[in-house]
């Protein structure tokens, strides 16, 4: 009798950890973007002894120029593409995943966060829930249809990123629009995990507030405007702003209720010349303003703006400047179209229990498939603990059902 995916997966775990293990002893930071030739040219290879047709896109400089500070453009970006063609096939899926990872801190388990070490059923090292691990599922379930002779029942394509971890526009965002892709669904391979599938993640808007104040000595403070006292009061008033969008809800489908959110001060800073005998003549902060799917990240931007210029006008002789860093859009899709259905029915034969649908507070690359190709998008992945921290790791069993998902929808669902 032929040995069916799912078998073979779980024969061959220990292929999935050790590919796994060598994806994350490429540490592939960001920034700067090191190690991306290594790992892109590893990815390719993996690509084609799976069947597909693989191809490496670097990113052109010019593309390059236009996102990246001067101090990283000695650092090239590329994006792997892999495409198999089915006989008969009439739709499209596509595997999302980026393969940077955020810088590394602290003392770790296994002494280095690239380790990429075995331990009690869990697999450490950064990347590995974030998200690597979900690059090593993809492969292995590829490679499991390839081995026992099993066929999709729709066409595949397969995309490994770039620079997911700052704004993804080297990654997915060059992916969607000058790639030779076409999808009918997508699949951006984190966010939903275990027996929970990703319909929908918030956006964000990112911005940079300016304090200026006037410096003068600090034994003598009246003669000055004092950019931090200003900003202190600037902060204040944002609560007002927060109460008001704790006001604005949207129900998920699995019944959480999420609201707008705003964080200050990620980052704060005084401006040059500061000196503990000087009245402070500019301080900065930043603003991470959560965009639900009810909003746009262009409304939420303008009303943010509107409320810190009506804010710094209660303040007296409060100046602000306002930049915009970054931003991400918020998506949705209720998860009533077939393909929804058909990766619901896939999670719960593997992992035995119902499925719920969530929607993220975080943001992933979900959105450039939902928003600029609008095609209905999920995310689902094999998660982990401790993305971003120390001891980042990943459950091998949860790695494995991942791939038997993925093998099981690609030969269940048409379409």
């Amino acid at each position: 009798m032929p040995m069916s995916p799912a078998a073979y997966l779980d024969r061959h775990a220990s292929d999935l950890t050790a590919l796994l293990h060598r994806l994350v002893c490429i540490p592939t930071v960001n920034p700067p973007g090191e190690n991306y030739d290594a790992i892109t040219a590893l990815l390719t290879r993996e690509l084609r002894a799976s069947g597909l047709v693989a191809t490496r896109h670097p990113v052109p400089r010019t593309w390059m120029r236009r996102y990246l500070p001067s101090d990283q453009l000695d650092h090239p970006r590329y994006n792997v593409l892999g495409q198999l063609a089915v006989a008969g096939a009439r739709k499209t899926v596509h595997f999302n995943a980026h393969y940077d990872v955020v810088p590394v801190s602290g003392q770790w388990r296994h002494g280095s966060a690239f380790s990429g070490l075995v331990d009690g059923g869990w697999i450490y090292g950064r990347g590995t829930s974030d998200m690597k691990g979900s690059i090593a599922s993809c492969l292995l379930a590829l490679r499991a249809l390839r081995a026992t002779g099993t066929a999709p029942r729709m066409n595949v394509e397969v995309s490994f990123t770039a620079d997911e971890e700052t704004d993804s526009a080297l990654g997915a965002g060059w992916l969607v629009t000058q790639a030779a892709i076409r999808p009918d669904y997508a699949i951006v391979m984190e966010g939903g995990e275990g027996s929970t599938v990703c319909c929908g993640h918030n956006g964000v808007v990112w911005l940079e507030v300016t304090v200026h104040g006037r410096a003068a000595h600090g034994s003598m403070p009246e003669r000055g405007v004092n950019a931090l006292e200003k900003m202190s009061a600037l902060v204040l008033l944002l609560g007002d702003y927060q109460r008001k969008l704790e006001r604005r809800t949207f129900v998920t489908p699995e019944g959480k209720v999420m609201y707008p959110t705003i964080n200050l001060g990620g980052t704060f800073s005084s401006g040059e010349g500061g000196k503990i005998n000087t009245v402070p003549a500019l301080a900065r902060f930043s603003i991470d303003r959560r965009v639900i799917v009810l909003e746009t990240a262009a409304t939420a931007e303008r009303e943010t703006r509107a409320f810190l210029a009506a804010a710094a006008r209660r303040i007296p002789g409060c100046r602000i400047t306002v930049a915009k860093v970054s931003e991400n859009h918020p998506c949705y899709h209720a998860p009533k179209h077939p393909f929804f259905a058909a990766m619901a029915r896939s999670v719960t034969r593997v992992r035995r229990t119902p499925t719920t649908f969530n929607v993220s507070t975080g943001f992933n690359d979900m959105h450039f498939f939902a928003h600029h190709l609008k095609i209905p998008t999920l995310g689902y992945g094999p998660g982990g603990q401790n993305e971003h921290a120390v001891d980042e790791r990943a459950r091998v069993k949860d790695l494995v059902a991942a791939a038997k998902t993925y093998a099981d929808l690609l030969t269940t669902f048409a379409g």
